[in-house]
């Protein structure tokens, strides 16, 4: 019997579904839960690639380049979700983003 990983689920599912921002956010946040930075930043970048309005992506991005020591990168990235999220009006995620930022510098 195989067993399939959520991640692995998630994987099969974006398959089918390429452009679905939150499939994309879900994946890299299996990466994120199996401690793999790297591998979440890189699916952060492809989601804020295919997805350029998802503010979710910008905060996770900073936090998992943050954790990467890979500070002026997760400046840069909060940087760009701020306005994004004040752009759709969600003040939570802008002021999370800014308050990470704030830490970072």
């Amino acid at each position: 019997m195989t067993v399939t990983t959520r991640k692995q689920q998630i994987e099969a599912m974006l398959a089918d579904e390429p452009n679905d921002p939150e499939l994309r956010y879900m994946l890299a946040m299996e990466y994120v839960s199996e401690g793999d930075d790297a591998g979440a930043v890189r699916c952060f970048r492809e989601l804020i690639a295919a997805v350029p309005a998802y503010p979710p992506a910008y905060h996770q991005g900073g936090r998992a380049l943050q954790r990467l020591n890979r500070i002026e990168e997760a400046r840069e990235i909060l940087k760009q979700g701020i306005p994004i999220a004040l752009g759709k009006g969600d003040q939570h995620a802008a002021g999370e983003m800014q308050e990470l930022l704030d830490y970072l510098e």
